[in-house]
């Protein structure tokens, strides 16, 4: 005996369903968003014929490697893995006004094969104006004004372009939704529409998308899933600069930084950071310390600058920009413990120059000789480098990539670079065991 339908109520905003008819959403406070839906109770089981020949032997298999479109923007496509797939959809997302739009146009600008241009914030006059400023050709790139899903699949099929362009996601919506642009089903079912297409018919996606005030992008965390790659473009704490990190990458790396200037021209390549992070004519000062990261498979040096005073409460504050503060945290307790150091009533300030957030350890043991610099006021040689790893028992541990750490600081002259125990012998390394021998050597 089948069962009888059943009857629920489905908030057409964000989803959620109710089992009798309220007036407003508990779950996300709208109001006349819940309607009527009749499901039945259990669905008949049925047969369902099986083609064995859709299955894939990987023995048998000969994939192709995928092809790249190249924008001949090189920190765009360094942070892609070499350029942006054929048949792939990439979400970019970042604050208003921090240059996506900019970032899209200047890429449309390198790249022959025709592009389509959907916004569904812009007029074709207001992109006209910023493609005249930047000086872009625009001969290639077809604009189109639409917020409807429906009609911006009709118009990317019957046109095929070589790269498709949606500016912003968040006001897209389809006609098979009640409910309005911006909402969560109409983000998820927009994206599902985009990223058939791109399968289907290899055309490549650059989805523009908005972002909430904790810096993630506005609507599902399934709007993610979905894509293949996720971008975001956040501005650096110094001047005008841009970086670009890749949160998810199906087809490459997401350790990868990608570094720009705003100017009047657009987005500017930054060829070495180096350059860019590195105290630029100014005198020497305490608390100062020069190491350097890696960020995917690029190395660059950095500044740490360190200050220790006397707290004026009964317990020291430790504050970090940039830095992971419980490892700040661990770093002291271990000058504390085996250097001796007196740190239980300095208040220390760590900051990493240029607006950079680092997450890597070989930067320990400049943290700590910055600290120490501060704390004695004693000065750091401008070409000395710091590397090492820091360990609770006080020890330096090796770091990885060191070879090109090291080729990096060579390129940038520095006569004097503190190492952990290395098998190179090299007359500008110093190398150290612990940090009690590297307090010494620098001080």
């Amino acid at each position: 005996m089948s069962k009888q339908p059943k009857t629920i109520f489905t908030c057409s905003k964000c989803g959620t369903q109710f089992p009798k008819w309220i007036g407003r959403c508990t779950e996300c406070g709208s109001w006349g968003t819940i309607s009527e839906q009749i499901t039945n109770g259990q669905s008949p089981i049925t047969k369902i014929k099986v083609d064995k020949d859709q299955l894939v032997d990987f023995q048998k298999t000969n994939l192709p490697a995928f092809e790249r479109l190249k924008t001949n923007i090189s920190e765009f496509d360094r942070v892609l893995g070499g350029g942006i797939v054929i048949g792939s959809l990439i979400l970019l997302g970042g604050e208003p006004g921090i240059g996506k739009s900019t970032l899209i146009l200047q890429i449309c600008n390198q790249i022959n094969s025709p592009i389509l241009y959907i916004s569904g914030e812009e007029s074709a006059s207001q992109i006209k104006m910023r493609l005249d400023r930047l000086k872009i050709n625009f001969g290639n790139l077809k604009f189109l004004g639409e917020n409807n899903i429906e009609k911006i699949t009709a118009f990317a099929l019957a046109e095929k372009p070589g790269l498709l362009i949606i500016d912003s996601i968040q006001t897209l919506y389809s006609a098979e939704l009640p409910s309005e642009a911006g909402s969560i089903n109409q983000v998820r079912i927009c994206t599902v529409k985009l990223l058939e297409i791109a399968k289907k018919f290899n055309i490549p996606i650059i989805i523009i998308g908005h972002v909430t005030k904790d810096g993630q992008v506005a609507g599902p965390k399934s709007l993610e899933h979905l894509v293949d790659a996720v971008l975001y473009l956040e501005s650096s704490a110094k001047d005008n600069f841009r970086l670009l990190r890749c949160a998810k990458n199906r087809f490459g790396s997401t350790n990868e930084l990608g570094i720009f200037d705003m100017t009047n021209q657009g987005l500017q390549e930054i060829k070495n950071p180096s350059e860019l992070f590195l105290p630029q004519n100014q005198e020497p000062i305490s608390g100062s310390a020069i190491t350097c990261i890696i960020e995917g498979t690029r190395p660059f040096l950095i500044e740490t600058q360190a200050l220790a005073s006397k707290t004026l409460f009964g317990y020291p504050q430790r504050k970090t920009a940039g830095f992971d503060q419980n490892r700040l945290q661990m770093l002291i307790a271990v000058l504390i413990k085996r250097a001796q150091m007196p740190l239980l009533n300095q208040d220390v300030h760590l900051n990493i120059t240029g607006g950079l957030k680092i997450n890597e350890t070989g930067a320990d043991l400049a943290v700590c000789l910055a600290i120490i610099s501060s704390l004695k006021n004693k000065i750091i040689a401008p070409e000395t480098l710091i590397l090492g790893e820091v360990g609770l028992g006080g020890e330096v541990r090796p770091v990885y990539r060191i070879e090109k750490r090291l080729e990096e600081a060579r390129k940038l002259n520095f006569r004097k670079i503190i190492t952990p125990v290395l098998k190179n012998t090299s007359k500008d390394l110093i190398m150290v065991k612990n940090i009690n021998e590297a307090i010494k050597k620098i001080f």
